[in-house]
C-alpha cells in the first residue's frame, strides 16, 4: 500500500462528492424515490470524481477473479481496498449506501477500463440492446 493512501487527509473523499446522493438515500428512507433519480445521481458523482459512470463499463471486462472479489466484498474490506487506491468510502453519517458501486468504479480505474474506446463499446451495447426491445424505434441519449 502506498504511504500517502495511508494518510486519510490524502485519500479522496468520495462522500464531500456525493452529499446530495447521501440526501436522496435519507429522503427514501421517508419518501418514495424513483430508483431512476438516485442512479442518475449516482452518475453523476461518478462523472464527478472520474469522468465515467457504470454504464460506460461492459461487466465482461471485468475477469472472473474480479467479479468473484467484488461479490465477496463487505464494507470492512470495501473501505480498505478503495484506502488502498486512494479513496474513502465514509461521508458525515459512515459509510456510503452506494460503497459497492463506488468500488466498482475503483476497480474498473484500477484495471484501466475507463478509457473512451470501451465507453463507446458500452454504449453501443446499450443501444443495440434498446433497440431490439419491441415497440422502440429509436434511441435518445444525453451525451
Amino acid at each position: 500500500m502506498s504511504t500517502i493512501a495511508s494518510d486519510q487527509f490524502a485519500l479522496t473523499r468520495i462522500g464531500d462528492f456525493a452529499r446530495s446522493l447521501s440526501r436522496l438515500h435519507q429522503t427514501a428512507r421517508r419518501y418514495a424515490v424513483d430508483d431512476d433519480q438516485i442512479d442518475r445521481e449516482f452518475n453523476a458523482v461518478c462523472l464527478s470524481i472520474w469522468g465515467y459512470t457504470i454504464d460506460d463499463i461492459s461487466d465482461d471486462l471485468f475477469s472472473a477473479g474480479d467479479h468473484l472479489f467484488l461479490d465477496t466484498l463487505d464494507e470492512a474490506h470495501a473501505r480498505i481496498f478503495a484506502a488502498e487506491q486512494g479513496y474513502d468510502l465514509i461521508d458525515d453519517a459512515g459509510m456510503l449506501t452506494d460503497w459497492w458501486g463506488f468500488c466498482w468504479m475503483i476497480l474498473a480505474e484500477k484495471r484501466g477500463l475507463l478509457t473512451p474506446e470501451n465507453r463507446a463499446a458500452a454504449r453501443a451495447a446499450i443501444e443495440e440492446k434498446y433497440l431490439a426491445a419491441p415497440n422502440v424505434i429509436g434511441v435518445i441519449i444525453g451525451r
